[in-house]
């Protein structure tokens, strides 16, 4: 490898007059402003398509005579100064949190994840989980939520995905060039770059920071890929996804730790820290550490503090999703650091990679991590988050399943970086600006009705041709890498047609997507697909993991099926999809089609981000369809069933696809009247965009985190911190205590009312109880009626409780009594016991201290 012994910048010549440009550029705000893409577009459009719509790369690489000739073009320089105007005017305006909460608060939220989808120029993001991290972050800007974040910054991104002549699917990484992007490196007061280290074995590995501006949020990545590393540590962060697991814990480390470090180093100290999946648990052990070093807590007045202003986000819905770390892995690169920075045993540091109440858990589970060391946790739909429960049930022993302690807000998207320019405009005609500044407010979204047919359906097609003819251009330039004959060139112009019923699927090629379910049955889809009257067309796009071989057959297997001649122009696959050709996907098809096997899709967004660009949703009840779904909006494949017999599922649900199509979408589409339009088609548009759209979006959810967990963190941490950390000492000691005595704890006698006899509804069923409480005090506990009908004892979310008060405590034998009951609200044969939990105003949830007891001793 080459070693420069200087390095120099250079940067765009811009006149003085274009000097607005490369602020405009270096803010994503661009991203969701439709006036200034059109303004980068206008420089070159050519160039703009060329550059990936970096508009930091355009402005280095457009001609001089170019700038010069549009700094004389009084058109241009009036929209360059009105987008400039609409940013700063946007990054000072005062906006949801700063009306309903706090007027100028600094940052204390700081979000991680190991990728964001910002805009397809910035490679670092696979897929959903990152294009979700960067919606959050735009939403979190628009409605200015004290956010800042953290992820790292890959040198090559994820993967470019092309297929070979067999239609085998191949990867190609493409460097990044940093100082061509919209991001800038952090640097202090000399001009130096500013940079943290982490201790590895027997060395340090040093990252410089790089900061993205998200309208009004920073993003900050970090980057290994510096002469102070050796070169294999400048390699971690190279890629997204891709190296051993070594890699994987090395980029862990420098993540969780060194993003800790970092927010530091730039004088930022978050209050609350959000972890968007388990990558980034490693930060809770680099915050207690700190907080050992700096303010003299133990360790345990370090957790507490930590785990009471920590969110947690789980995005998978099977174990084989999450990061799992031999110990002996984990040993190496945290050996020194439990012991002589944390201060605690190895026994108590591997307990902290497990929820399950095992002497030696055999590895460390990042996503067990980060349970045990945040207080808030939440799935990502709500059938997500029962699914959760259910992964996760062996770690809440005697805990009720509707009680464990796992949430749920499901995800959502931001509109305006999904929505086409054409149906903004409309919108904004009909709605006004509530649809942007008021995304989440249902009463905006009603509006849509207002909207006439004609326009709503001329803007739908306008779009779903420059789909069409998107990719055409896409399959001609895919068949010419592929060094296809001329003929097929040429055919690539035939393909698809403007007026034609078109269904999109574009998602990760995961086997259980599956994507070969609309070919499950080919007859019947050529007779659907090739029906003169009332055609149907197919774009799919979608990637398979590296190491994915099955994956990668599906889509070989759709690759045959669309040469085949009676499918060639019905069938296209777009390849390396990313945000580029989702956006136009989303904008253009008809019917957004989405089978995954039930439950294994968390939440999905794709099919969100066709809501309010007119198209509707074709789908598995699963994830966000299972809470969205009804038959006004779109159409459901299966009624939520879940089999065992796995072929029998595909088989039973491909005809429900194909039934669906048949006699109920495809007969809607055409059903064109006598004025050519198709208006029940339309209606059911208007309807979904006037129920879905001001409830899947992230304005909607990020507003539901901050209230949720954000603002209950910092309040938890705030007073945790109260008189120079007595509070969380006083805490950590009463809980202390009560893990110490709560074995000692039994119920003396139980008692109820009546004898037997029959009670009205309306009526009281009492209970009394008598607890001894050995060395707690009766305010340290809550003891709670648990009722239910007899019929349906295992079903907990029938079940309820009731809380009983202490009405006398014998101090000399440590015994109170408690007394409650149960009111009679329906008819029926029901069952009651009694439990003890803990109780204090800090707790977050009662079972979080894994302490329960349940009645076992009754004395008549």
């Amino acid at each position: 490898m080459i070693e420069y012994v200087g390095s120099f910048k250079v940067v765009p010549a811009l006149p003085k007059k274009l000097e607005p440009l490369r602020y405009i550029a270096k803010n994503l705000y661009w991203t969701w402003n439709q006036d200034a893409i059109s303004l980068f577009r206008r420089l070159d459009k050519e160039l703009w398509e060329a550059t990936y719509h970096n508009p930091v790369q355009l402005l280095g690489s457009i001609k001089q005579n170019r700038l010069d000739e549009v700094a004389k073009d009084d058109g241009f320089i009036s929209q360059m100064n009105r987008v400039n105007d609409d940013l700063k005017n946007y990054l000072k305006g005062s906006v949801w949190y700063q009306t309903k909460y706090e007027k100028k608060k600094q940052n204390y939220i700081a979000y991680f994840s190991a990728e964001f989808g910002l805009t397809e120029c910035l490679q670092i993001y696979s897929g959903g989980l990152g294009v979700l991290a960067g919606d959050h972050l735009k939403s979190a800007s628009d409605l200015g939520i004290p956010l800042v974040a953290v992820g790292l910054n890959y040198k090559e991104g994820y993967f470019q995905q092309y297929l070979n002549n067999d239609g085998w699917q191949q990867e190609k990484y493409d460097i990044i060039d940093y100082h061509n992007q919209p991001m800038e490196l952090e640097k202090d007061e000399e001009g130096n770059p500013i940079k943290i280290s982490v201790d590895f074995p027997k060395r340090k590995v040093y990252a410089q920071i790089w900061r993205i501006e998200v309208g009004r949020v920073q993003l900050y990545v970090l980057d290994t890929n510096i002469k102070e590393n050796n070169l294999q540590d400048r390699e971690i962060t190279h890629g997204l996804y891709s190296g051993t697991i070594e890699t994987r814990i090395q980029q862990e480390i420098i993540l969780g730790i060194g993003g800790i470090r970092a927010l530091h180093a730039l004088g930022i100290e978050p209050k609350v820290c959000h972890m968007n999946e388990g990558h980034s648990a490693f930060l809770s052990l680099e915050r207690i550490r700190q907080h050992q070093k700096n303010d003299g807590l133990s360790f345990e007045e370090a957790k507490n503090l930590g785990f009471y202003s920590s969110i947690f986000t789980t995005h998978t819905p099977v174990p084989a999703g999450i990061d799992i770390f031999p110990n002996e892995l984990v040993e190496k690169y945290f050996g020194k650091f439990y012991r002589n920075e944390l201060k605690i045993t190895d026994s108590e540091f591997y307990k902290l990679g497990t929820i399950l109440d095992e002497k030696e858990p055999p590895n460390f589970n990042m996503a067990h991590l980060a349970m045990n060391m945040a207080g808030f946790v939440n799935g990502v739909s709500k059938l997500h988050g029962e699914v959760s429960r259910k992964m996760w049930v062996d770690g809440f022993k005697d805990v009720p399943f509707n009680e464990i302690p796992i949430d749920y807000v499901t995800n959502g998207i931001h509109i305006r970086s999904h929505l086409s320019s054409e149906m903004e405009t409309l919108l904004y005609r009909y709605l006004g600006d509530g649809f942007i500044n008021s995304v989440a407010d249902p009463d905006v979204w009603k509006s849509v009705h207002e909207i006439p047919d004609e326009e709503l359906w001329r803007t739908h097609v306008r779009r779903r041709e420059r789909l069409v003819a998107f990719a055409r251009k896409r399959l001609r330039e895919q068949i010419i890498s592929q060094g296809g004959s001329q003929e097929e060139i040429n055919g690539a112009g035939e393909v698809l047609d403007s007026t034609t019923l078109t269904i999109g699927f574009a998602r990760r090629f995961a086997t259980y997507k599956r994507a070969t379910l609309l070919f499950r049955d080919i007859e019947r889809l050529v007779s659907i697909l090739s029906d003169t009257e009332r055609p149907v067309q197919i774009i799919i796009a979608g990637k398979a993991h590296p190491h994915d071989d099955a994956g990668k057959k599906l889509i070989q297997d759709i690759f045959e099926f669309a040469k085949k001649g009676h499918l060639r122009k019905r069938i296209v696959f777009l390849e390396n999809y990313d945000m580029n050709i989702a956006r136009y996907m989303v904008q253009g098809c008809d019917i957004w089609l989405n089978n995954p096997r039930r439950p294994l899709e968390a939440s999905g967004t794709s099919g969100m981000k066709i809501i309010a660009n007119g198209g509707l949703n074709f789908s598995v009840l699963d994830g966000w369809w299972d809470e969205g779904y009804n038959r006004e909006v779109g159409w459901r494949i299966g009624n939520g069933e879940e089999y065992r017999d796995l072929d029998y599922q595909d088989e039973v649900e491909a005809n429900m696809l194909f039934k669906t199509l048949e006699n109920n979408i495809v007969p809607l589409f055409y059903n064109n009247g006598n004025e050519g339009l198709p208006r029940e088609w339309i209606k059911m548009m208007k309807n979904s965009m006037s129920q879905l759209a001001p409830v899947y979006n992230t304005h909607r959810m990020v507003q539901e985190y901050t209230e949720k967990f954000y603002l209950n963190a910092h309040k938890n941490r705030t007073e945790l911190i109260e008189n120079d950390w007595q509070k969380v000492k006083e805490f950590t000691q009463w809980k202390a205590n009560l893990i110490e005595n709560w074995d000692k704890m039994e119920f003396v006698s139980v008692s109820h009312s009546g004898n037997g006899e029959e009670l009205k509804v309306g009526s009281k069923y009492k209970v009394t109880a008598e607890v001894k409480i050995g060395n707690l005090t009766s305010d340290d506990i809550e003891v709670q009626i648990y009722y239910g009908k007899l019929d349906n004892a295992d079903e907990a979310n029938e079940n309820s409780y009731s809380k009983m008060k202490c009405i006398d405590c014998k101090s000399e034998e440590s015994i109170c009594k408690f007394e409650g009951s149960i009111k009679c609200g329906t008819t029926g044969e029901f069952g009651y016991t009694l439990r003890i939990l803990p109780k204090h105003s800090l707790l977050i949830n009662q079972f979080e201290l894994g302490a329960i007891r349940w009645v076992s001793l009754i004395k008549e």
